[in-house]
């Protein structure tokens, strides 16, 4: 094992000689070993200040048509200034399609009347990825809370590296790569999700494994599902959402 080792060695160290001798016809066709060939990535669009060419535009300011209550039936908040806002008692509400894996902009703000509400009580929301997994939203400004539920956190699970907030009644964004879960047939866990979160532009959680559904109370645990959509939570706060859009990968 050791000649082989110091045999690999010795070849990696000529490598670079036996490029630097060669011609410039065998430098080029030995650069040509580590060239991938096959087809170029597909185009991707991307004006500035607007969703990516493939992105699925789950909220323009418009209309709430890619909504849904919880139950099934229309959404409750309300629309107003391009933006939608929790109507407090209403419930959570949901994408109507479902998704996996996904890129995922939201843009949020919490209400600047705050007084007499500290904690988790201040500006409180959610966005559940597959209806099931929490990325917290709160206001987090100058507002002491428990690490793992403060804004960026995975409720319960992860707190954020950082505290990147924003003063209340600024607009604050969260852009999410998730990996969604692997179960196999007979609903065992293959791979758990994982989830990359920056937050007004600052990597808040990087990689983060899951660790199963977010529960408030109680650990969490995985049960076999499939794609789901997209949650925003009712936690009776004013929070409001804006330029929402989606890229399944």
């Amino acid at each position: 094992m050791k000649l082989m080792t110091s045999i690999a060695a010795l070849l990696a160290l000529a490598a670079p000689a036996l490029a630097q001798d060669a011609s410039p016809e065998e430098r080029q066709a030995q650069s040509r070993v580590t060239e991938i060939a096959g087809p170029e990535p597909r185009l991707v669009q991307t004006p500035e200040g607007q969703p990516p060419s493939d992105a699925v535009v789950l909220f323009d300011g418009s209309n709430m048509e890619a909504w849904e209550s919880v139950d099934g039936g229309p959404a409750g908040w309300s629309v107003e200034d391009g933006a939608m806002r929790v109507t407090r008692g209403s419930g959570d509400i949901r994408t109507t399609d479902s998704f996996c894996d996904v890129q995922l902009h939201v843009e949020w703000r919490s209400p600047a009347n705050n007084e007499g509400h500290d904690g988790q009580d201040r500006g409180n929301s959610g966005i559940f990825l597959q209806s099931r997994y929490e990325v917290q939203v709160l206001d987090s400004h100058q507002n002491p809370t428990y690490a793992n539920g403060q804004a960026g956190s995975i409720y319960k699970q992860h707190l954020p590296l950082v505290n990147a907030s924003r003063a209340p009644e600024e607009w604050q964004s969260y852009d999410i790569i998730f990996q969604a879960p692997v179960f196999a047939d007979d609903g065992t866990l293959r791979r758990p999700a994982h989830v990359t979160v920056l937050h007004n532009g600052v990597v808040v959680q990087n990689h983060a494994q899951i660790q199963g559904a977010t529960e408030w109370i109680g650990y969490p645990s995985y049960k076999a599902h499939d794609c789901a959509p997209i949650q925003l939570q009712d936690h009776d706060a004013d929070v409001s959402f804006r330029n929402i859009w989606v890229r399944p990968m």
